[in-house]
């Protein structure tokens, strides 16, 4: 296992060394083999006593430096100086057998100098959630964190209820965000600033060191990372909740799974955190948020990009690029989201544009679940799909339309829809699913349907046998409306 710090060493105000708090009983929750595997962590120290030991906290190993990180950042609009890990410790950081960095951190580890007077604790609801939706987006292809074990306290967090803790070790290309650059500007030492933003192109952007102007070309590799990760988002009916500056990474990984959901019925306005009264974070305002997210870091680059030999007044010459830069994100983000979405339909070009906006106003009209109507697109029975429109005369129009643009873009609808089943997902972590999951959990101690869903979203574009209940959406019964914030 090669480990080493790296970020730590790059100033000392930006991290601050502290160790786990020790709990009294830990116990295993789920630990994750593969990426253990790909992290080449020794064996010893994997689902083993001694990888308990140090998955909950209560041993450092000799690879691993403790630092907790600092970060500033806008929430919802509203900029706080100094954020930070208040319940997460970075163990260390190792070089996978990929060749690649990554970031080992505790989370729900115990306070950090940054705790705010929290108890840097986290509830087991929470911890279960982030391990089901970030292994659920990594199969579903789209760049996050990941969950390499979770582990129980055997102690209570104190939340509206008294509630049974848990730990979760989180493994990320790095945790630097959005907020960390906003964190590194108030100090207004252009050299930090440099010494910092060479550090993000060493570790996540290499081909920007040798452009002419590696800082613009930064913020250019950071807004198509970004525009990318959106459209993902966006083409999954994912909503992550709580899209504050300090959850934007830097290097275009989704983080930070609290208030976070699959959309279900089909509409754009659809909000599921509860903190978000107003909707600043709703599934159709996710690339607007991100575009003004990626201003925010923009501006922290100011001070060190070129500017041009006709431009008098540097900063103006620099706002001047920098904007430039951050006005293509709309053109890009359409780009990769036209490419996603036609995919789900099958079909290309101009005309495919059309069939699939017509299909999401439809889908909204009838308010058909999302995830359904893509997938059954691919099923060899039509039947089933027709149901989820109740057979309408606005759906059989639409169907015969697409029929006639796949019937002329495929040698058979059996080979299109073969491709259409590698595209749409069967499963996705559905709300429902997920805190029917922690329910269990919480009041009957058992991790039953939690091992369940978490095996079906491992393969979740192949139907499985006896999963059909993880294959539908929520009755009105079943539904969860609200998700919360996991502090």
């Amino acid at each position: 296992m090669k480990a080493e710090q790296s970020y730590p060493r790059l100033d000392p105000r930006l991290t601050a060394a502290v160790e786990p708090t020790p709990v009294m009983n830990p116990q295993w929750i789920a630990f994750n083999d593969e990426l253990a595997e790909q992290l080449a962590i020794p064996a010893a120290q994997r689902a083993s006593d001694d990888g308990l030991q140090i998955f909950s906290g209560n041993q450092v190993p000799d690879w691993a430096q403790p630092h907790a990180l600092a970060y500033a950042g806008h929430q919802f609009a509203n900029y706080v100086p100094q954020l930070g890990d208040g319940r997460a410790v970075l163990l260390t950081e190792v070089i996978g057998n990929d060749g690649r960095r990554y970031d080992i951190q505790l989370k729900g580890s115990g306070r950090t100098p940054y705790s705010r007077g929290g108890d840097g604790r986290s509830p087991i609801g929470p911890v279960l959630r982030e391990y089901l939706l970030s292994e659920a987006m990594h199969r579903l292809g789209v760049p996050t964190t990941r969950a390499l074990a979770a582990v129980a306290t055997s102690e209570l967090v104190q939340r509206e209820e008294a509630l049974p803790g848990a730990i979760l070790t989180r493994v990320a290309a790095s945790h630097l965000r959005v907020g960390t650059a906003q964190y590194v500007l108030a100090f207004k030492e252009r050299d930090l600033l440099k010494k910092f933003a060479d550090y993000v192109i060493d570790r996540h952007y290499p081909h920007c060191a040798n452009a002419e102007d590696p800082y613009l070309a930064l913020l250019e590799a950071v807004i198509d990372r970004q525009a990318q990760l959106i459209a993902q988002w966006m083409s999954l009916g994912f909503i992550h909740g709580v899209m504050n500056t300090d959850n934007m990474t830097l290097s275009g990984e989704t983080i930070d799974y609290g208030p976070c959901a699959f959309m279900e019925a089909y509409d754009p306005a659809t909000v599921f955190s509860f903190i978000d009264r107003r909707g600043r974070y709703a599934y159709q305002n996710q690339p607007g948020i991100g575009v003004w997210n990626l201003a925010r870091f923009a501006e922290t680059l100011l001070p060190l990009i070129k500017v041009g030999a006709d431009d008098t007044d540097d900063a103006k010459g620099a706002i001047k690029q920098a904007t430039a830069a951050i006005e293509q994100f709309q053109q890009i983000y359409e780009g990769y989201y036209w490419q996603r979405m036609t995919a789900k339909i099958g079909l290309p070009g101009a005309d495919a544009k059309v069939l699939t906006q017509d299909y999401l106003e439809l889908m909204q009209q009838q308010q058909v679940d999302f995830t359904l109507a893509f997938r059954l697109l691919g099923d060899s029975d039509p039947k089933r799909l027709a149901d989820l429109f109740e057979n309408s005369q606005a759906w059989q129009d639409w169907h015969q339309r697409w029929q006639q643009a796949i019937t002329a873009e495929h040698a058979s609808m059996s080979s299109a829809q073969t491709k259409l089943n590698r595209i749409n997902p069967a499963y996705i972590p559905r709300n429902h699913l997920v805190e029917a999951a922690i329910e269990e959990a919480v009041q009957e101690g058992s991790l039953a349907l939690f091992n369940q869903l978490n095996e079906v979203l491992r393969t979740p574009f192949v139907e499985q046998d006896n999963a059909g209940d993880f294959f539908q959406p929520a009755t009105p019964e079943q539904a969860v409306p609200r998700t919360f914030c996991g502090t």
